[in-house]
């Protein structure tokens, strides 16, 4: 890591830091590992504890309205008094988390350690996000997605670990993750002392705290965006919690394959998200997020259509291309809010990351509760709509053209 004199000035911030956005990102991998872990058990403790399709989708939604609600309000607090090792601090509730649902043999239990699991993620997202923006200089986009490729790979692996490590040796194999929790909490102990210097420097430019938004939009406008946003998340956010939550149940149910296969689908899935983080901010960044967002979310809908009436091998290809297409969306709508609000990268950041977590886990309860119903191939025949909600992205504001007017 370079030392943090050298990236002290205030020419130094224009470029990005990469050692700091990477670690960021390594981070970022190791916390959402862990979190991983949880949905890839969901197969093992239903069978274990008898746990019915509804209760799964309860363990989801406490996990991610933890994960959610703290967020916005850590967010907002820390952007008016920053704590430059509250992301260790996060990674130590994560370890907290884990211990427990290692040990956990009745359904409360398992709802006590991952609400603390989701204290961690509450405690890490905004700050992180927060961080990373510092740390991206003019290129905020591809930072953005440098840490996000983390947070997918990072998702990515936890079901395959789950594979190797959990299903084969059981629910106390979870407590092997405490590792990585270590080690993560080393990383942003680090991370945290970088961050102390640099907020001595950001605190001794006025213009830092007292920045005006460079779009010009009016702040009704900045509002109906954020809406459109919201909006926009949550038909992503649906559809990806049905993803990543069911689909191993619905390969199962559909093609009777096992639950270590299912598993290993379900990490191809989750690695072409974390190939289409990266893409979507860099082509953001070049072509303008609006675009990014638009064509994310509205043009994975051919493919979510098509996904449940196809063989196991084109439904395979079929997640793939989806993961790629729909994950590009994140990155570039959380950039684009940041920069209609750029003065709030914290509360920006809470708001988002909680809604994604929160929405994504109410609607896990709710498809669960539709599985018990009726079948879980009948869940993911109605999922697929979702992205069609990608075409209100088209009333979006282009405020990268407002930017460069109000810079002339």
């Amino acid at each position: 890591m370079q030392k943090a004199q050298q990236i002290n000035s205030p020419g130094a911030v224009r470029a990005m830091v990469f050692p700091i956005v990477i670690t960021l990102s390594i981070a970022h991998l190791l916390n959402d590992t862990m979190q991983s872990v949880i949905p890839a058990l969901y197969p093992l403790i239903k069978q274990d504890l008898g746990l019915t399709f509804s209760q799964i989708g309860i363990i989801t939604l406490v996990f991610q309205l933890t994960s959610s609600i703290l967020q916005p309000l850590v967010g907002r607090y820390t952007d008016k008094h920053p704590k430059p090792y509250a992301l260790a601090t996060g990674m130590a509730f994560s370890l907290a988390g884990l211990a427990i649902l290692s040990t956990a043999h009745n359904f409360w239990t398992i709802l006590l350690g991952v609400s603390i699991l989701g204290w961690g993620s509450s405690i890490f997202h905004p700050n992180a996000s927060r961080v990373t923006q510092i740390a991206a200089g003019k290129r905020k986009g591809l930072a953005q997605s440098i840490f996000q490729v983390g947070g997918s790979t990072g998702t990515a692996i936890g079901p395959l670990l789950a594979a190797l490590i959990v299903i084969p040796h059981g629910q106390i194999a979870v407590s092997y993750f405490s590792i990585i929790a270590l080690i993560g909490f080393v990383l942003l102990f680090r991370i945290g002392s970088w961050y102390k210097v640099q907020l001595q420097d950001l605190n001794s430019n006025a213009h830092q705290k007292s920045r005006a938004p460079a779009h010009g939009l009016s702040k009704n406008k900045v509002i109906w965006a954020l809406t459109l946003l919201v909006i926009l998340l949550f038909s992503k956010s649906l559809y990806s919690v049905s993803m990543t939550n069911y689909f191993t149940f619905f390969l199962i149910e559909k093609f009777d394959i096992s639950v270590q296969q299912s598993q290993v689908c379900l990490f191809l899935f989750l690695a072409s998200c974390s190939l289409g983080v990266l893409l979507g901010g860099a082509i953001g960044d070049r072509f303008g997020r609006k675009y990014v967002i638009w064509g994310s979310i509205l043009g994975a809908a051919p493919f979510t259509i098509a996904l449940p009436y196809v063989s196991f091998e084109i439904t395979i290809i079929l997640s793939v291309i989806i993961g790629i297409v729909i994950s590009s969306a994140f990155s570039a709508i959380l950039v684009y809010a940041i920069d209609l609000m750029p003065g709030n990268i914290g509360t920006i950041a809470g708001i988002f990351f909680g809604l994604s977590f929160g929405l994504g886990g109410l609607g896990s309860a709710v498809l669960g509760y539709i599985a018990d119903l009726t079948s879980i191939g009948f869940v993911f025949q109605t999922t697929t709509v979702f992205p069609l909600v990608g075409i209100v992205a088209a009333f979006l504001p282009n405020i990268e053209k407002s930017k460069a007017k109000s810079s002339n």
